[in-house]
């Protein structure tokens, strides 16, 4: 998944921090584990005694009452003899019936409903029970659901449905043990409106069902964050013989140019780490309000649209969700503490994609941008916050408070840390050797640092010495060791930075071919200068940064314009949050312009008629920006 949700949390845990610098060397990876158990709170089922193996979804979607009704029957495995029940995770879930294998209703209870990790649905068991099908219908509060009117599409005839699941939303559509810990199969059959097409993590149909009905089967164990349907004015184009791409005819042609590359997107990927092991690979680009870059949904990654610039510029999102193939969907987080085990392995692998497909210069701005983003982010968590420690600490919260740029880019650049440390081909091997050995399993940070030690760094204490995970692990901030680059061409865009800003004008000819990342470059650069309404205007006039349709340029465009008071991007940037979803882009504007004099009032203005295209996950975040 690849997203940014500010927010600022902090714990304790002075115990494992010296007083040398917050460095932790001298702690023992076993000391520090026994601040963290392994055990997921973040799941109300007991797995380990009875687990749910395999799920048939039989459901029916209904747009005038917003609401999936039907069945779970769940195939189930008894691992402790003694144990008397099964429990499901349920969030605002309307629990009709439920009976065992042989038909028996039995009597369930509903448990007592916590604010996000909602109410235990348990199911009394007989000794030779073997599967339970639940009768439910999802409630009003539905977290994983967005129901969107036929105007907040993009073709304005039909309404849309799609999921976010991740990372214990699943729930609220679906009872399951809802844990990345837990893996199951499943096979689904949806009812929708005749003439939509229904989409799901599965094999997928590649023209629409006339009656609305569909057939779907995933015979590859997945955690239940990884559940996924779409539901709309879908069509289908094929990129090669194993990609595709499904999105709403009007922006279906612009979808399938943008992402024309995937196919050797994948080859490259298959020769670094291995074959993919999930067949077909397919992208569904959804309607403007999805609130989050890319989903890593096995066999069909959800996307944002914003990332359809017209010149493949932004397409290295889906480079990381298809990293996901390997870092997250084959090899997953145990739980939501381990989740830097999923990012930022992804981060990695999505930027040796970028490198081998681009060049190394390409790959070097990434990276840059990427550290720019770990900064902002730690200034916003502060320096000393346990939030910035790569293994999290989530018990008692949401887990969601955990989807920062932390697991991404902190775990990220330890990764690049190691492959400078014990060079490139010998990281490969171990990254091979490791997608292999815990394929379609689950690690957590101490198994992992048992493996690396065993395969990896035993062999070089010098190696182990200057890597030092356990300092990157449960310390703050940014360790000293973080690798930081000397990009060439992000150096003479600082260059041109100091000239601009000294002078208050710039050369036509200096900029006009810059990327995507040099333009990212510059106008954070600017945000630290008292850059004038007049140069702004300069600025525009000559390359029309205002009209342009790189959604990741307009919204740091648009922060100067609040900053400079630039009356001509106010239109374009109030059409832009009216329409786009992505909470990576909402929170810094509307925080910039509920800063300003009578800025509050302009943005409950735009929040009022915006909030109904954004995902309910979005709204949580911008109602405490907005309305509190």
């Amino acid at each position: 998944m690849k997203q940014i949700l500010r927010s600022i949390c902090v714990g304790t845990l002075a115990c494992l921090t010296a007083a040398c610098g917050g460095k932790i060397a001298e702690t023992s990876d076993e000391a520090i584990e026994t601040v963290f158990d392994n055990k997921d709170y973040h799941t109300l089922s007991k797995a380990e005694d009875v687990a749910a193996k395999h799920l048939s979804l039989d459901i029916n979607v209904d747009f005038d009452t917003k609401k999936i009704s039907g069945s779970a029957t769940w195939q189930l495995e008894r691992k402790n003899s003694k144990a008397k029940e099964i429990i499901f995770d349920t969030y605002d879930l309307e629990i009709d019936s439920v009976l065992l294998d042989n038909g028996e209703k039995v009597n369930f209870t509903l448990g007592e409903k916590d604010s996000f990790l909602g109410a235990p649905l348990q199911i009394p068991l007989n000794e030779q029970t073997q599967s339970c099908t639940i009768y439910y219908k999802t409630g009003a509060n539905a977290t994983a659901l967005q129901w969107l009117e036929a105007s907040q599409t993009f073709g304005k005839k039909h309404p849309f449905l799609y999921t976010q699941s991740q990372s214990i939303h699943a729930r609220s559509w679906i009872p399951t043990q809802d844990g990345p810990g837990v893996r199951f199969t499943y096979d689904a059959n949806v009812k929708v409106p005749a003439g939509l097409m229904a989409l799901m993590s599965a094999e997928n149909p590649q023209e629409r069902s006339a009656d609305g009905r569909y057939t779907f089967k995933m015979d590859i164990p997945i955690p239940a964050y990884l559940m996924a349907l779409a539901v709309g004015d879908i069509d289908f184009k094929p990129i090669d013989n194993k990609t595709g791409v499904y999105a709403e005819p009007s922006i279906l042609n612009k979808a399938r140019a943008e992402f024309e590359d995937v196919g050797k997107m994948i080859a490259v990927a298959e020769n670094l780490y291995g074959p993919y092991r999930w067949g077909r690979y397919d992208m569904l680009v959804l309607p403007s309000g999805f609130p989050i870059g890319g989903m890593e949904n096995p066999k069909l990654t959800f996307c944002t649209p914003t990332i359809l610039a017209g010149d493949k510029s932004l397409v290295n999102l889906i480079a990381h969700e298809l990293a996901h193939s390997w870092s997250g969907n084959l090899v997953t987080n145990e739980n939501w503490n381990d989740f830097w085990l999923n990012e930022g392995f992804t981060v990695y692998f999505e930027r040796r994609i970028m490198e081998a497909m681009h060049g190394a210069d390409y790959a070097d701005m990434l990276w840059e941008i990427g550290y720019q983003d770990l900064e902002e982010t730690i200034a916003d968590l502060g320096a000393d916050s346990e939030d910035t420690h790569l293994r999290l600490n989530l018990k008692g919260r949401n887990p969601d408070e955990g989807l920062t740029e932390i697991p991404y880019e902190k775990g990220g650049h330890l990764l690049r840390l190691i492959e400078q440390t014990v060079g490139r081909a010998n990281m490969d091997t171990f990254l091979k050797s490791y997608f292999d050995e815990y394929a379609f399993k689950t690690i957590n940070t101490r198994t992992f640092i048992e493996y690396i030690n065993v395969h990896l760094l035993d062999a070089n204490p010098e190696w182990k010495a200057a890597i030092n995970i356990n300092e990157w692990l449960y310390a703050p901030g940014i360790p000293e060791s973080c690798p930081r680059g000397n990009n060439k061409l992000l150096i003479q865009v600082d260059e041109l930075t100091k000239e601009f800003v000294a002078s208050g004008k710039i050369s036509h000819a200096e900029a006009t071919n810059w990327s995507t990342l040099e333009w990212m470059h510059f106008l954070r650069g600017l945000q630290k200068y008292p850059i004038t309404n007049k140069e702004m205007a300069h600025l525009d006039n000559i390359y029309h940064i205002t009209q342009r349709k790189n959604s990741e340029v307009a919204v740091l465009w648009y922060q100067l314009a609040l900053k400079t008071a630039y009356e001509p991007a106010y239109k374009p940037m109030e059409d832009f949050l009216l329409v786009t979803g992505r909470e990576k882009f909402l929170q810094p504007l509307y925080k910039a312009m509920v800063a300003l004099p009578e800025g509050k009032t302009w943005a409950k203005k735009i929040y009022a008629s915006a909030r109904p295209n954004y995902h309910p996950l979005t709204r949580r975040w911008i109602d405490n920006i907005v309305l509190n």
